[in-house]
């Protein structure tokens, strides 16, 4: 009994801990609705959970629809964008809160300080950018936070098997690649998000 006590305090602590996730993905819809459909999905059920959203503060594509969803449920959300891109961007102005940073770095940086975990949804390069950063530093043991990806519509099959080809090569450690959860549901993702555990990060890392 008293384990049990012990384990349910723990993933209890941790549930209370994820209090708000960081969501990347592109600024462009896709060539298929259900990239935006999900996406607006995500951001609803980030909404019900009682979990803030951050993310990068736009109201077009499926940024757009992720924080229409979380909005359109009560929820929480915070934008932080570059004051550069809200020239270029249309910004969303009916958010909880938007942020205006100086610049690619200050953005990346601040999502981190701000959030409990990660999930990246479809997009480009900014995306990928994104996603890969906060792997790199949850590798190098800056971060202990969950990296995931809803794989909508398979989009991340290849990158999948790129990183499957990084282990084969020797290139990246077996239990770095398992920081990257992956799933193309969104609750199971965040049932996975909610129990995972940080790798110990040795010293030197090779």
């Amino acid at each position: 009994m008293a384990a049990f006590l012990l384990l349910q305090s723990r993933i209890i602590g941790y549930l209370d801990h994820m209090k708000r996730i960081a969501v990347f993905c592109g600024s462009s819809s896709g060539s298929n609705t259900i990239y935006k459909d999900q996406a607006r999905l995500l951001g609803k059920t980030l909404a019900k959970k009682g979990i803030q959203l951050v993310y990068g503060g736009a109201k077009v594509g499926i940024m757009g629809a992720l924080a229409e969803g979380a909005l359109s449920s009560a929820g929480h959300v915070t934008g932080i964008i570059p004051g550069f891109l809200m020239i270029k961007e249309v910004f969303h102005d009916n958010l909880t809160e938007l942020i205006r940073v100086e610049s690619m770095h200050e953005r990346k940086a601040l999502i981190d300080d701000l959030t409990d975990g990660v999930i990246a949804l479809p997009g480009g390069y900014g995306t990928m950018d994104e996603l890969f950063e906060m792997l790199t530093w949850g590798q190098l043991g800056l971060h202990k936070k969950p990296v995931g990806v809803l794989n909508v519509n398979g989009f991340y099959n290849d990158i999948c098997r790129a990183v499957e080809k990084m282990v084969s090569e020797g290139f990246l450690k077996e239990i770095n690649k398992d920081a990257l959860i992956v799933s193309d549901d969104i609750e199971d993702l965040l049932e996975k998000m909610e129990a995972f555990c940080a790798p110990e990060v040795p010293k030197w890392i090779l």
